[in-house]
């Protein structure tokens, strides 16, 4: 299901679903942990004697985001309750602590009693079992915690602060469903405190006069201890939370505005997508440097693990578009976190934890009893590939000084030895890692990286070293189209499978991922071998339906929606791959009005977003519906990088 909201500020990260409930409640890093662990956090209204949830049918929701930042903008309606409520939800740009304003507003013409109920069910640290709720007089508010997670739940309504109702019981024990089931009476029984698999509802009072409108604000601050939550507390009621929320909302438009970008050449819906786009991929970094490939927990329901994980090939390609939109500091810190990562034998592993440890993998150790490496090596080269792309526009020598050894010489020493007879990457994990071999993504991708490394070495003075990298590039670029191009087919294969004599057989399945060789392995988008092979996939991986969008690659099983004509759907429409065609008519153009051909397959990502301006993975290709996680942060980034590129090349054609 779509995290339609995702809030946040590199520490606190709060998803809402497209019914405007929370979902996910992740601090301190974006991705860890989930306090909610993807469980219903229930908001409802009560109206002199009159009840609903917020998933009750009867409620009108438009759920979006106030212009350029990160602050909701939802709009309920609900009939029988004679209601209309504007709801405000952001999470402080610098501290902990996410802010609901909502506003009440009576469409009955006569004076109402309204009461506002929040239900927190928390499984702190990513587990029910020995949690805390209690109601702490000193703060006026329900405090949860555990271990060193604390969170403190309050409000307040012009001068008057503390909440007016709460109850605090256990859930999932013994039949019983949770504290909120007690909110529909309008009543809570306001006991002091629970342990064990607990939940909390806490409720406001607001008296809203005929066709006028009445509004509070509550919060919820977190932190590591008693202390920590009791200041903050402090602090929001000392600066007033909406203070807190304006500087917030006056914080983003300045983020995403900072650089001077002219984006008048690009229609106003991808203007708007663009800033959209950076926001939303803001949210889904930690301010420790990893950049999560998504957030969204939902996904956890079908093979017991998530995407909250810094896959280092998603975060290079990530940082690409930060880099491109100036964002320098986010940029650098993911590659501090990649040098802290990178293993000492000069390779990255599967994926990491938002701390940098290790995270869950399904590539083996052994394979029919021998040992082999569990890597995607176009994870290596990209973060290589994606450092040079952030010197070359910032040339700051100072930050790349103590990466060098590490982030760049040593990787791409290895790069040199992990190879065949014939200057190829030795077998590793595709990009999409489901199959082993000599994947031409991967081989494009390290040629590049070694590109990356000569002109570093070059930079500092290392010549003989400079001039291994580009010899070993140079290689690797004729080995690429010596035994991957098939000239019956016009194509290069996706994959190269190493047979037991040393020889290659062609995985000729059309894959998307096959862009690499001129976005990455230096071939000329102009190259007669390149425009055959995208206007190839082009033609094989177009979603023939009413929806559109490109697949990924020909019988593509990852969420296969069933379809009897494989010719008109090879697979689900994703939106990287639409967007990397749209990325190949940029390079690729010649004037403005060929330029002008990447268009459409913008504004598809455009019209496949929510309200919200969320994007998926990928899209049902006969109903348009999102699949698998959302949002995707690389989504989000190939929308911003394919936009630059947009205004780069308008420029330059332009002139």
């Amino acid at each position: 299901m779509a995290r339609d909201l995702p809030i946040g500020n590199g520490n606190l990260l709060v998803n809402f679903d497209h019914l405007y409930r929370v979902r996910d409640v992740y601090y301190p890093h974006v991705g860890a942990h989930n306090h909610t662990l993807g469980h219903i956090q229930h908001f409802g209204v009560w109206a002199d004697g009159e009840f609903a949830w917020i998933d009750d049918d009867g409620w009108h929701r438009d759920l979006r985001y106030t212009e350029d930042s990160l602050v909701t903008d939802v709009r309920l309606r609900h009939e029988r309750l004679g209601l209309e409520l504007v709801c405000n939800d952001v999470v402080d740009f610098h501290a902990p602590v996410c802010f609901r304003k909502v506003r009440v507003k009576d469409t009955t013409g006569r004076d109402r009693d309204v009461r506002v109920f929040y239900h927190v069910d928390l499984s702190i640290n990513g587990s029910p079992v020995g949690d805390t709720a209690n109601y702490d007089p000193q703060t006026t508010s329900i405090v949860l915690y555990k271990d060193e997670s604390y969170f403190l739940v309050n409000a307040a309504a012009g001068d008057r602060h503390g909440i007016d109702h709460w109850a605090i019981g256990h859930k999932k024990i013994g039949g019983a469903e949770g504290t909120w089931r007690d909110a529909e009476d309008g009543e809570l029984g306001r006991n002091a405190i629970s342990q064990g698999s607990i939940d909390a509802t806490v409720g406001f009072n607001l008296a809203v006069p005929a066709s006028g409108q009445a509004e509070f604000i509550s919060w919820i601050a977190c932190g590591h201890s008693y202390n920590d939550v009791r200041a903050l507390n402090e602090r929001i009621l000392e600066k007033t939370p909406d203070a807190m929320i304006k500087r917030t909302e006056a914080y983003w438009r300045l983020w995403c505005r900072k650089e001077p970008i002219d984006t008048t050449p690009l229609p106003e819906p991808i203007r708007d997508m663009f800033y959209r786009s950076q926001l939303i991929l803001r949210t889904q970094i930690d301010n420790g440097g990893a950049i999560i490939a998504a957030n969204d927990s939902d996904i956890a329901q079908f093979g017991g693990d998530h995407y909250s994980y810094c896959w280092m090939r998603d975060g290079a390609l990530v940082a690409h578009g930060l880099i491109l939109t100036g964002q320098s500091e986010l940029s650098r810190g993911f590659f501090r976190y990649a040098e802290r990562c990178i293993e000492d034998e000069g390779y990255f592993l599967h994926k990491y934890t938002p701390a940098g440890s290790l995270a869950s993998s399904w590539h083996p150790w052994t394979i029919n009893g021998e040992p082999v490496l569990p890597i995607q090596q176009d994870e290596t080269s990209l973060v290589l590939w994606a450092l040079r792309r952030h010197f070359e526009v910032f040339r700051d020598v100072e930050f790349i000084k103590p990466l060098y050894s590490r982030l760049i010489a040593h990787p791409a020493e290895w790069m040199l030895e992990y190879r065949d007879a014939n200057g190829l990457p030795r077998p590793s994990w595709d990009l999409w890692e489901e199959r082993r071999g000599v994947n031409t993504f991967t081989v494009a991708t390290t040629i590049g990286a070694l590109d990356a490394a000569a002109d570093f070495a070059s930079d500092f003075g290392e010549i003989e070293r400079a001039r291994r990298f580009r010899a070993g590039a140079e290689q690797m670029r004729s080995a690429l189209r010596r035994h991957a191009w098939n000239p019956e087919e016009k194509r290069f294969a996706r994959t190269l499978i190493v047979e037991q004599d040393g020889t290659y057989r062609l995985d000729m399945t059309p894959d998307s991922a096959n862009f690499a060789t001129w976005a990455f392995a230096g071939f000329k988008p102009t190259d007669p071998d390149i425009k055959a092979e995208m206007a190839a996939l082009r033609g094989l991986l177009r979603v023939d339906t009413e929806v559109g969008g490109y697949a990924r690659y020909k019988l593509d099983y990852y969420h296969q929606i069933e379809s009897e004509d494989i010719d008109r759907v090879p697979g689900n429409p994703w939106v990287i791959c639409t967007l990397w065609q749209a990325w190949y008519q940029i390079e690729s153009a010649r004037t403005t009005d060929e330029l002008a051909d990447a268009l459409p397959d913008l504004e598809w990502a455009v019209d496949k977003a929510e309200i919200s301006g969320v994007l998926a993975e990928q899209y049902h290709p006969y109903t348009g519906e999102p699949i698998s996680v959302s949002p995707l942060t690389w989504s989000h980034s190939t929308f911003v990088v394919v936009c630059m590129r947009y205004l780069q090349r308008h420029a330059e054609l332009s002139a």
